[in-house]
């Protein structure tokens, strides 16, 4: 009587915990869309950060730029500027 009691009570236990099984794959579908979504989430903030690196690096190549014209014109400035003075030197000597 006791092992048949103990089965039953095996038994009981046994189909509960099968009972609750099929809860289990409907938790992971919500756990695998939500992580679907993060997963979404990301790729797109990643691409987000990639586009604002890529307008910095832009700036920064048109601000290097910018100074390298500036200077490159000082240069000449400078160097019309001696010719100028060069020819102001000679134009005096003549006379």
């Amino acid at each position: 009587m006791n092992k048949l009691l103990a089965t039953l009570i095996a038994a009981f236990f046994a189909t509960a915990s099968f009972a609750q099984a099929p809860a289990a794959p409907a938790a992971k579908a919500e756990v695998k869309a939500e992580a679907k979504a993060e997963k979404k989430e990301a790729k797109a903030d990643a691409k987000a950060e990639k586009k604002e690196a890529k307008a910095e690096k832009k700036e920064e190549k048109a601000a290097a730029e910018a100074k390298s014209d500036k200077k490159v014109a000082a240069a000449e400035a400078k160097k019309d500027k001696a010719v100028a003075g060069a020819e102001a030197k000679k134009e005096a000597a003549k006379k």
